[in-house]
């Protein structure tokens, strides 16, 4: 059994931990810059102080996916212009959960998470080129596939070949309400 639940401020370690203990490829595949990584305590400094603060003012808000009650992953969006648009990652932290396609069925309990409580009309997602296993999750979830091209794009990445998804507000709500 899946589901989706806010994130809680004991989550921020398991988050920068994903982050700090990965390895050297998997970190490629991700398209992270392990320079760029904050010191752990900083990081989980971040994320605390960030959990403080209203929605309007929020930098980040993640969602913490579970597997039969389990946290084994997250989601998270930032470069949030309340009422308009937001930018969404996604990562699986398990291993063995992985490759099974139960990515799409997380991100879509995701989605509401970030249309409702933020107000968007759009929400993107830039994974890198190379990861074949994000990009797959957002095409089976309905978002639009905009453009390939070379970004940096966030705060811990490398500067890499993206693909850009969109998923519009209506495009959510027809694959929520189907309407």
């Amino acid at each position: 059994m899946i589901a989706v639940r806010e994130i809680r401020p004991k989550d921020a370690e398991s988050i920068v931990k994903y982050f700090h203990d990965g390895k050297p490829e998997f970190h490629k595949l991700l398209g992270v810059d392990t320079a760029k990584l904050p010191p752990v305590d900083e990081w989980i400094k971040l994320i605390h102080s960030d959990l403080k603060l209203p929605l309007e003012q929020k930098q980040f808000f993640y969602v913490i996916w579970l597997f039969d009650g389990k946290p084994i992953g997250h989601s998270n969006i930032n470069k949030i212009i309340f009422g308009q648009e937001a930018y969404m990652h996604l990562h699986v932290w398990k291993e063995d959960k992985r490759h099974q396609g139960i990515g799409s069925s997380l991100v879509r309990l995701s989605l509401p998470y970030y249309f409702s409580n933020f107000k968007l009309n759009e929400l993107f997602c830039e994974p890198h080129a190379l990861n074949p296993a994000p990009n797959k999750t957002l095409e089976r979830t309905g978002f639009e596939f905009i453009k390939e091209y070379e970004t940096t794009p966030g705060w811990i990445n490398t500067h890499q070949m993206v693909k850009r998804w969109r998923m519009s507000k209506n495009g959510f709500l027809l694959n929520r309400y189907g309407q």
